[in-house]
């Protein structure tokens, strides 16, 4: 097959996802063209099957912002043109799926059908959808799809309570590569910090208030006065200067480091002992299942997907959102010397159940099903 993956390019979970399944897809000797207005973070390699096209965009003094729509869809007519396509699979709602199906149509009158494929993230829903000014066309974009896919059965289930659906959505879930993350041999930060034995806690996420980090800290402060401990925390957003502060009220920066974007982020999940998230929204978790491949048991709120990730009481446990003191007493459980090891090993296990290998052939299944 010859397929078309659209994207956004950064290191947020649909991008990583759509990244790795093209690279996955290339693997197996299908043709796979990335498109988005910059490479993605992941798209680290290429072969002969394996291609990038940047959409341009030109700013017009009539314009005020960029018609990024525009110049998605003149691309994609471009692209299902010239290297003759079979399929367009689009990642996150808007403006990916609508900018697929009007090419759809532009080709239609060319002569040209493409079927057009979308899977839906979360916040493309939970956040974006909910917004009047958006949900008229994420409405009509999921019903005009040839096919919809969701990465859980909660984000299923919100996207039909939120919108008017007559389409039928698939759920493939997100998936990791187990091999990466257990291919892994040092984590160069646990003999940096933890040289007196101490745990070591990890947190990622895009600092965003819905991750709700102040809680992190908080729970770790707990974690910390029971049971000697460190704490890495991933990624940046608009809230890491809050929180840096707020570690500094309450615990030393001594105790907490703050690494920011990191690409190889299995070298330091790698021997940890425990990773929290506690977001109020979650539609899959994938920053968790990535904890799970590393071996890292988890602790994490109840939202969205988490619940159907996680296992409660074998490869970590989920709370109520925000209950700082239940997510603490539950962390603290695990990271005891005699039940830390099983909880390890369980993580591994839940892990292995959304490797690649398991969940790639449900795509081109379903890809094979939109086709015929």
């Amino acid at each position: 097959m010859k397929i078309g993956i659209v994207c956004y390019p950064t290191f947020g979970g649909s991008g990583v996802v759509a990244t790795e399944l093209g690279k996955a897809l290339s693997e197996t000797g299908n043709t796979v063209h990335f498109i988005s207005y910059a490479q993605p973070a992941r798209l680290n390699v290429f072969s002969d099957n394996l291609f990038y096209h940047e959409v341009s965009i030109k700013n017009y003094p009539l314009f005020d912002y960029p018609p990024y729509e525009t110049s998605l869809t003149s691309k994609l007519v471009e692209i299902v043109e010239f290297e003759k396509l079979d399929i367009i699979h689009v990642h996150y709602a808007i403006p990916h799926a609508s900018s697929a199906l009007l090419a759809k149509e532009i080709l239609k009158d060319m002569g040209k059908n493409i079927p057009v494929i979308t899977t839906l993230h979360g916040t493309d829903i939970t956040l974006v959808g909910k917004d009047p000014s958006c949900k008229p066309v994420i409405n009509y974009s999921i019903n005009k799809s040839d096919g919809v896919t969701a990465v859980s059965n909660s984000l299923k289930n919100e996207t039909v309570s939120i919108f008017n659906i007559s389409n039928e959505i698939d759920v493939i879930p997100n998936f990791i590569d187990i091999n990466k993350y257990q291919n892994v041999k040092r984590n160069p930060y646990r003999g940096k910090l933890c040289g007196k034995g101490e745990r070591l806690i990890v947190h990622t996420s895009n600092f965003r208030k819905v991750k709700r980090i102040q809680d992190v800290i908080n729970i770790f402060c707990k974690i910390n006065k029971e049971i000697p401990s460190k704490l890495i925390m991933i990624g940046d957003g608009p809230e890491r200067a809050n929180i840096e502060s707020l570690t500094r009220s309450l615990c030393s920066l001594k105790d907490v480091v703050f690494i920011g974007k990191i690409p190889d982020v299995e070298n330091v999940l790698h021997n940890a002992d425990l990773f929290l998230l506690t977001s109020e929204k979650e539609s899959f978790g994938l920053s968790a299942l990535e904890a799970m491949a590393s071996s890292v048991p988890v602790i994490s709120s109840n939202a969205g997907g988490l619940p159907e990730l996680v296992q409660d009481g074998v490869s970590g446990y989920t709370c109520d959102i925000g209950d700082v003191n239940a997510m603490s007493e539950k962390a603290i459980e695990i990271l005891d010397k005699k039940n830390i090891n099983l909880f390890k090993n369980n993580a591994f296990k839940t892990a292995s159940k959304y490797d690649i290998s398991i969940i790639l052939p449900k795509y081109i299944e379903f890809y094979k099903k939109i086709l015929n």
